[in-house]
């Protein structure tokens, strides 16, 4: 598993209420099959056909089926009316945690996985605020500014996957999770100003957490090894380590000691060469000040 596992979001058909499944999510593939037939054994055994029981739902018999075979991964909602109609008695809801997590493509699910398990975090990002900061209405505004533009579907299920990393922050225990931001996107006003005031308010919120130290790197300094673009560094609690920079080791993640040691070289240097932590709040609250 590597940090190369990046979001990535999939093209879904908007007409309908579901979601493709990722061709190579060999686990996703699997809860759905089970999902999927669970479901079709449950409306079998209270006798109701695939029209009466779309009709039931309402949603279209076409999807009923491909979701029964394992080929479209159902909506909650498509859950809850499920569980009502066919009194499963909390079987089909029980499957709804395991049917959110495939909702996110798998490299998505992959790097969550690696932050999951990390003892200590480090990223340093030249040119946005760090997904792991970002609030939903900013997390929002950058996914609907791609182009080509992603479908409704895409979107929602772009921000819920990003949101959901943010769970790292209730780990118990905590692990330690360094930040190192670029002033010049604290300036930009994603989304307006009430969306850029909450952003900036979260920034303070997550840099006052006893295991998170957030500093800011002026725009006045010196040049510094991060101009390239994004540093990440995760260590886990056997003590290895994965890492990668947008410029360095062609971009790939890395695992190997020297690789490693030169990274956190860099880290440091842009860490010794940025604000301190309360500096940098300090910033922050200027900002907001500001506007």
């Amino acid at each position: 598993m590597s940090l190369d596992e990046v979001e990535a979001q999939l093209k879904t058909e908007a007409d309908e209420p579901g979601w493709e499944v990722d061709p190579d999510d060999e686990w996703g593939l699997a809860v759905l099959a089970t999902v999927g037939r669970q479901l079709r054994l449950r409306r079998e055994a209270v006798g109701m056909r695939v029209a009466d029981f779309a009709v039931a739902v309402g949603y279209s018999e076409d999807l009923v089926y491909k979701i029964e075979a394992g080929k479209r991964i159902p909506r909650p909602e498509y859950l809850d009316k499920s569980e009502e109609k066919l009194d499963a008695h909390g079987l089909i809801s029980a499957m709804k945690e395991d049917v959110a997590k495939v909702r996110y493509p798998k490299k998505v699910r992959a790097l969550a996985k690696l932050e999951a398990q990390a003892v200590e975090i480090g990223v340093y990002e030249c040119n946005i605020i760090a997904g792991l900061l970002q609030t939903p209405e900013h997390v929002r505004t950058v996914i609907e500014a791609a182009q080509p533009p992603y479908s409704p579907d895409d979107v929602e299920r772009s921000v819920a996957a990003r949101l959901a990393r943010q769970a790292v922050f209730e780990r118990d225990p905590a692990p330690s999770i360094h930040f190192v931001l670029e002033e010049a996107p604290l300036h930009r006003q994603v989304g307006g100003t009430m969306v850029w005031r909450r952003q900036l308010e979260r920034l303070l919120e997550v840099g006052r957490l006893r295991n998170v130290t957030l500093q800011v790197m002026p725009t006045n300094t010196e040049a510094h090894p991060g101009l390239d673009g994004r540093i990440e560094l995760l260590k886990f609690p056997d003590g290895t380590a994965v890492g990668r920079a947008d410029g360095g080791f062609g971009g790939r993640p890395t695992s190997e000691p020297k690789q490693l040691r030169i990274l956190e070289l860099w880290y440091g240097i842009i860490r010794a060469q940025a604000l301190s932590p309360r500096e940098s709040l300090a910033f922050i609250e200027q900002l907001l000040g500001e506007t």
